[in-house]
């Protein structure tokens, strides 16, 4: 019997070992084909940009608009897409786009869970863009969010954008807010 159990123990490694070396030899090689123009350069830049977001939840053309929630509490979400300009008037240049969503993510404070990605539409970054994610907690002076990616210019981006409310209608919850972004991209 143990003679039995060994051989057959044997026959059955035998045949596992047979497979196992016959498929490996069917798995695909790397390919090493290239993909055209990409192309990534060995030092990295950091570009500073400032810029102010206008938040309008209000008005016949709002850049705003709640999906879902009630008020401000807990999973009340926004859908925007918000100006970029050079400067906090409402009639300063428009440089981009804040597009994206943003979330109350927290049960007892008001933090904003961000996901937005700033689309550039003028000078040497049109067409760009920088994808920011991070937490918001409006409450405080200066929030820090991280950058996650970009395009364009700001290919394979990296940093960090820091906002700063420099005004705040609370009837309506507009906003302007101003942003310091620090990316670093190659």
């Amino acid at each position: 019997m143990a003679t039995l159990f060994h051989n057959t123990h044997f026959t059955f490694t035998f045949i596992f070992l047979l497979f196992t070396l016959s498929t490996i030899s069917s798995i695909p090689e790397f390919s090493e084909e290239r993909l055209g123009p990409i192309t990534i350069t060995p030092t990295e830049k950091t570009t500073h940009l400032h810029f102010y977001l206008h938040d309008v939840q209000s008005g016949k053309n709002p850049t705003a608009i709640k999906v879902i929630g009630d008020g401000l509490g807990f999973g009340t979400t926004f859908i925007m897409d918000d100006a970029l300009r050079q400067g906090p008037e409402r009639d300063s240049k428009i440089i981009g786009r804040a597009q994206g969503m943003y979330s109350v993510a927290a049960q007892n404070d008001i933090a904003f869970l961000m996901m937005m990605t700033f689309v550039f539409v003028e000078g040497r970054y049109n067409g760009s863009t920088i994808s920011v994610m991070g937490r918001n907690h409006v409450i405080d002076d200066v929030r820090e969010m991280s950058i996650v990616g970009g395009s364009g210019v700001f290919r394979l981006a990296k940093g960090y954008a820091l906002a700063h409310t420099v005004w705040l209608d609370t009837s309506t919850g507009d906003a302007i807010v101003e942003y310091n972004v620090f990316v670093q991209h190659h």
